[in-house]
């Protein structure tokens, strides 16, 4: 790469920096947390734990985006030097090296920039993911728990916690259905943009003839519910059944009935846990999974209305959007932003960055464009 360039990509760095750090507004954050820090110093503040939790949770999220901006800044001016020096002393070492910073703090500047483009209702929440087998019998099912490993080695690469709640595991091979969360603010707007019908074209495996098989599996992202959803309950809308955990094969997990099946009587929303090792877990992690889904069917209510005001269908989330394809070549292309790559095993290990990027921007456009 040739120092102009260089200098270039630097200046664009820089401009990209800059128009981020005004759509974050950097000030007001820092104003935000100065209050922040006074309620959290506070003896009382965990006198309300509901309440201390959203302090302190909210002051650590925002504190990340001012640090995070702040070092990219720093980077910025450090590879500036750096660049110089390799150039002064004819060093191809260091120039390597700068090159090598250069990919990485592009990749970080616009990581940062999409996720200002995460400013829905709940996109800063934590997420809540459930991957069902569709068509395609074992292979469905064998597909759906590639999708969960895939988000999870997405989570895991990230450094993100993750809670499986629920897995229901297929006779043969793969699994019915599973739900876990990913805990980190802006979850839910980074992976909702996952949510449809996967499709996955392969040899099969499972079939002694070696004919290629189309199969598919869906995707559900929530957001997690928070105090301020006031997402109440009443007990007698609720039915709840134990049964006995069972693992892959039909194997039992465990010897007590600590699964817990909870039925919403009036929309008929059914959840089950059996993760957890003791029936009162796995009856607060099914609530929390219920509350979730009972926040969405209340948005999808009211999004129907807005729609029929509007006079047009809105958006149908539930279309295939991504094709797998393993035979007879290697692809992997998303079927909204045209987004793709020749390389699916690495999707499917985990590297979906620059799907969910695509798919964000996508989404962002079209809302622009709704609103135009």
């Amino acid at each position: 790469m040739a120092v102009v360039d260089v200098s270039e990509e630097l200046k664009s760095l820089t401009s990209t920096l800059e128009s981020v750090e005004a759509v974050l507004d950097l000030d007001k954050l820092r104003s935000e947390i100065a209050v922040l820090e006074e309620h959290a110093a506070a003896p009382s503040l965990w006198d309300d734990p509901d309440n201390a939790q959203q302090v302190t949770s909210r002051l650590a999220m925002l504190q990340g985006q001012v640090r995070k901006t702040e070092e990219l800044r720093s980077r910025i001016d450090d590879l500036e030097v750096m660049f110089e020096l390799a150039e002064s002393e004819n060093d191809a070492d260091t120039k390597a090296e700068a090159l090598a910073e250069l990919e990485s703090l592009r990749r970080s500047i616009a990581e940062l920039e999409v996720r200002t483009l995460l400013s829905g209702e709940y996109d800063s929440r934590e997420a809540m993911v459930s991957i069902r087998a569709e068509a395609g019998g074992v292979d469905a099912a064998d597909f759906a728990e590639q999708l969960q490993r895939m988000y999870l080695r997405w989570a895991e690469r990230k450094g993100y916690p993750t809670e499986v709640l629920d897995t229901s595991y297929a006779e043969e091979a793969g699994i019915k259905s599973t739900t876990f969360s990913v805990r980190v603010p802006y979850a839910y707007g980074t992976l909702s943009v996952e949510q449809g019908t996967h499709r996955l074209v392969r040899i099969s495996p499972f079939d002694n003839q070696g004919r290629r098989q189309t199969s598919f599996a869906g995707v559900e992202v929530l957001p997690v519910v928070e105090q301020t959803d006031h997402i109440d309950i009443p007990e007698n809308e609720i039915r709840i059944d134990v049964f006995r955990s069972s693992g892959p094969g039909g194997q039992s997990v465990n010897t007590t009935d600590s699964a817990v099946r909870m039925t919403h009587l009036p929309t008929g929303i059914v959840v089950s846990c059996q993760n957890e090792k003791s029936q009162l877990q796995n009856r607060a992690a099914a609530m929390r999974v219920l509350q979730a889904r009972l926040l969405a069917h209340r948005r999808a209510e009211e999004q129907a209305k807005m729609d029929a005001l509007k006079g047009d269908g809105g958006n149908s989330w539930g279309s295939q959007m991504r094709s797998y394809v393993l035979q007879p070549y290697q692809m992997v292309k998303d079927l909204r932003t045209d987004h793709e790559t020749g390389n699916p095993q690495g999707v499917l290990d985990g590297d979906i960055d620059d799907f969910l990027e695509a798919g964000i921007r996508w989404r962002k456009q079209q809302e622009q464009e709704e609103q135009g």
